[in-house]
């Protein structure tokens, strides 16, 4: 059994390591040579809505703009989970829910409720924000639990959003490191919720730090509304993009702002 002396001693290694990395090669992925918006970079696109007046309209329009430019999901709130899964059925766009979201504060039992119900409902991804403040805290255990709680009662990829906005590098990588451990298929920027946005110096320390498992990624998100930008995170080391401006890229239009 890892006790909270153990879980400190591990994250300060990973943390110093990481940071001591300074000739660290992001791998290449089938998103690094992509020079267009075509096929294959549709399917990095989680295509999002989360706004809270999001309504029925708007997630139905959502789902035929993923059907019709072939993302790899959209990203919806657990109330649109079961309306979003039922008119994405068999066009091959995942069902993709957020858990805890926008602040990652509610218990990790409460948590786990969620994401059960949220596969029970069709969802085949899930996000989930961790516990922010006991990340800041140095309560590593208790935010492996946390993340560790919803993995196993997922049971489908879950995303772990560390909200880079409100941490340092040491934590971000302490973050990544614990969401590894814990089980998650990719590590995420920002839900968008609290102020900046995904940057290519994040997308690059989070890759490093996850670089030692090689099943778990990088998620970009927040702040994302162009082709140009989607490039930059897939340089850094990013393999799925979360963006509510989507079918705009697509276009190669640059979105002036993002309802996320």
């Amino acid at each position: 059994m890892t006790t909270t002396n153990d879980w400190t001693v591990r994250v300060q290694a990973k943390i110093a390591q990481v940071l001591a990395e300074e000739d660290f090669i992001v791998p290449e992925t089938q998103f690094s040579s992509i020079t267009e918006p075509n096929a294959t970079f549709a399917l990095a696109i989680d295509h999002t809505l989360l706004k809270p007046d999001a309504t029925q309209e708007q997630i139905a329009s959502l789902c035929d703009q993923a059907i019709m430019n072939k993302f790899k999901s959209c990203c919806v709130n657990g109330a649109n989970v079961s309306q979003v899964a039922e008119r994405l059925q068999g066009s091959g766009v995942l069902t993709c829910a957020v858990i805890g979201f926008p602040l990652g504060a509610g218990t990790s039992a409460s948590k786990a409720f969620e994401a059960a119900d949220a596969v029970k409902c069709g969802a085949q991804e899930i996000d989930m924000v961790i516990n922010i403040g006991a990340l800041k805290a140095g309560q590593y255990e208790s935010v492996f639990n946390d993340i560790f709680a919803v993995v196993v009662s997922a049971n489908v990829p879950v995303k772990v959003i560390i909200e880079t906005v409100f941490l340092t590098d040491q934590e971000k990588v302490a973050a990544c490191f614990i969401a590894a451990e814990a089980g998650a298929a990719f590590v995420k920027t920002c839900t968008g919720f609290s102020g900046g946005g995904a940057s290519k110096e994040d997308v690059l320390l989070m890759r490093k730090s996850v670089a030692y498992k090689a099943n778990v990624k990088v998620k970009a998100s927040a702040g994302i509304r162009s082709f140009d930008k989607c490039l930059e995170m897939f340089a850094a080391g990013a393999e799925r993009i979360g963006t509510s401006s989507g079918a705009a890229i697509m276009q190669s239009v640059e979105a002036s702002s993002a309802t996320y």
